[in-house]
């Protein structure tokens, strides 16, 4: 099972959710029910969050799963960025976003979604 890293950029803590690489539809939900236990730990609003796609099984039965996993975590999360996402994942983004009410932000490496969460705004409280 892998764990949230916490990253530290300035005075901001972003949490880094690792779904890479995971092959099998129980891997990928077993790890969204890790992760969805941790986030609901915390305060309203307090997390700053990049998840990883990268190479991670995928279907609709897996969208479905992380629809429901980001509205869950919508009142958790102030703002996120995702890295990874690729073939499928990119033609169902836009339904994604209309689904969970979130404004998640695309990138393409790990670096690029620090910096364009740091840049936000809103993060930089």
């Amino acid at each position: 099972m892998k764990t949230p890293e916490t990253i530290i950029v300035g005075s901001q803590k972003i949490i880094y959710l690792d779904f890479s690489g995971l092959k099998k539809k129980e891997e990928v939900k077993e790890q969204v029910e890790y992760f969805e236990h941790f986030i609901h730990k915390a305060l309203p609003k307090s997390l700053v969050t990049i998840t990883n796609l990268e190479d991670m099984y995928f279907n609709t039965d897996i969208f479905n799963l992380f629809v429901n996993y980001v509205k869950g975590n919508n009142p958790y999360v102030k703002a996120s960025a995702v890295i990874g996402m690729r073939g499928m994942m990119q033609i169902f983004y836009k339904t994604f976003i209309k689904l969970t009410g979130r404004n998640v932000v695309v990138c393409n490496t790990k670096e690029e979604a620090l910096a364009a969460l740091a840049q936000k705004e809103s993060v930089l409280v």
